[in-house]
């Protein structure tokens, strides 16, 4: 990690310096120490020629040796001191370079001496704010951060998603990676403690080892203002006594890169719809479609099996007019004229492509079950937990220009199955020097169709496509009141007999 190495060779190149300027002093000490007396003609008055007598120039020649003696044990003294730093220099700096050498974990922040003043006041900083000593008061519980644990080998987090689970093994390399790492750094804390860590250096044979299977559990959360907080802890088997590691990753400060000014006025979308079938949903979108002002459009029928990535590729290649910024979107795709801006702004030729993440609709017969009739489509586009999610598994909806995506290779047509070849191109692209932007945005909008699961499926195909409509139909809440509708219209018929009651008596 050459990051983290640039402070450590920082402070070994002040450690060098250091070192050299002692040696001078120590040089320079040891020559004024052995030089010899000067010339007592030259020191003594009245020796040129006016007479003194005897005890004058005894007292004299004692009060220039006392002051010789003193001079001399000043300078003794200060070459100890000036020895015993050296020595102490020397030993932090073959720890440092132990440290570099060595295989331990670099990039731990330890001890205050191993950082230089102002960076590790800004660290310190930065730990303080991110409540590792003390609590913070918060104006509500909406403030806190929570925290997410995991084991070595699972993580169980709070905000779930639809397409995670409560709990999760660590599957992702990144993830996966991070979590070893703060493992291994806790553990050579724990295995060569500092003296602030309460452990006696004169018994080493009393010493605990401690490994990987010693971990018991951990927790993590990170503030985007001041870093990633860990806590963990470590135990012998079978043993109550615990050890408590707490690390900290914080976050430098805000530097600039770059200002620029972008104009999207004149870059012109070339918009990618492939099309079977589907008629309303076609109406519905060219509906959506005037309003995006668009100049013209070209249909080109295809006589083969509809393939996705096909109508897709023949539409990017059926372009003549040199490069241009390609939005591939799907007929149930309702989107803005801002979201046009966005796919402007979030993408450059031979440097970025955009892949938005798509909020789609749940089926708006169980939405707006309560009303007579569901509001129309331009109503219902709204971010609510119960009216849809955020499909954060679907990559068929991007923006690149038709040189990346030409450049790249385009879609691997081979590949067999609804969506297969969004997810190739994607990986492409991540595997590539270009810039990938994945983020939700708030105008595309995936409307809702119906599902359906054909009998020739075999029964775990058949399974999980129902578990896929499922997922698309509602919300959680709203599938568990249809799941208990009749204990629900029992509970009502129940409370209306009682109100009936009531009156008559």
């Amino acid at each position: 990690m050459p990051r983290r190495s640039l402070p450590l060779q920082g402070r070994m190149r002040w450690m060098l310096l250091g070192l050299f300027l002692l040696l001078v002093l120590l040089l320079f000490a040891y020559l004024l120490e052995c030089t010899p007396p000067a010339d007592v003609s030259l020191v003594l008055p009245g020796l040129g020629g006016e007479s003194h007598g005897k005890e004058y120039y005894q007292a004299l020649l004692q009060e220039q040796e006392e002051r010789h003696l003193n001079r001399a044990a000043s300078l003794k003294r200060q070459i100890s001191q000036l020895k015993q730093e050296l020595q102490e220099m020397s030993e932090k700096l073959k720890v440092l370079q132990d440290r570099k050498e060595g295989p331990g974990v670099q990039g731990l922040v330890e001890t205050k001496d191993q950082e230089p003043g102002d960076l590790l006041e800004f660290l310190h900083s930065q730990i303080d704010k991110a409540e590792v000593n003390t609590g913070a008061r918060l104006p509500s519980e909406y403030a806190l951060v929570p925290f997410e644990s995991f084991t070595s080998s699972k993580v169980y987090q709070l905000e779930m998603g639809l397409t995670r689970h409560p709990e999760e093994k660590p599957v992702r390399k990144d993830r996966r990676d991070e979590l070893v790492e703060v493992i291994e750094a806790a553990l050579d804390v724990i295995n060569n403690p500092d003296e602030e860590d309460g452990q006696e250096d004169d018994v080493p044979m009393q010493r605990q080892t401690y490994t990987e299977s010693h971990f018991t559990e951990g927790l993590y959360r990170t503030e985007r203002d001041k870093g990633t907080l860990y806590e963990l802890f470590f135990a012998k088997d079978d043993s109550d006594n615990f050890r408590h590691v707490t690390l900290f990753r914080p976050f430098g400060p805000l530097m600039k890169v770059r200002s620029t000014s972008v104009e999207t006025s004149g870059v012109i979308i070339n918009i990618i719809v492939p099309l079977a079938g589907r008629t309303e949903a076609f109406s519905q979108f060219l509906h959506n479609f005037r309003e995006a002002s668009f100049s013209n459009y070209t249909l080109i029928p295809v006589d083969e099996e509809f393939s996705r990535g096909r109508g897709l590729d023949i539409g990017a290649h059926t372009w003549k007019k040199g490069d241009v910024l390609m939005f591939f979107c799907d007929v149930d795709i309702y989107f803005t004229l801002d979201y046009l801006n966005t796919c402007r702004l979030h993408t450059a030729p031979n440097k970025r492509v955009f892949y938005p993440v798509v909020f789609s609709l749940y089926n708006p017969a169980i939405v707006y079950g309560n009303l007579e009739l569901a509001p129309p489509i331009e109503s219902q586009l709204i971010h609510k937990k119960d009216a849809g999610f955020w499909r954060d598994f679907g990559f068929g909806m991007t923006c690149q220009y038709r040189s990346d995506f030409l450049n790249i290779g385009g879609f691997d047509l081979e590949v067999k199955g609804w969506g297969v070849e969004d997810v190739h191109l994607y990986r492409k692209y991540l595997r590539s020097d270009l810039i990938v932007t994945r983020t939700p945005v708030s105008g595309l909008f995936h409307l809702w169709h119906e599902k359906q699961c054909a009998d020739e499926l075999t029964p775990e195909q058949y399974r999980m496509c129902i578990q896929s409509k499922a997922m698309n139909e509602a919300s959680h809440s709203h599938l568990g009141m249809l799941v208990f509708r009749e204990e629900i219209e029992n509970h009502l018929r129940k409370q209306a007999y009682k109100t009936q009651s009531n009156t008559e008596n």
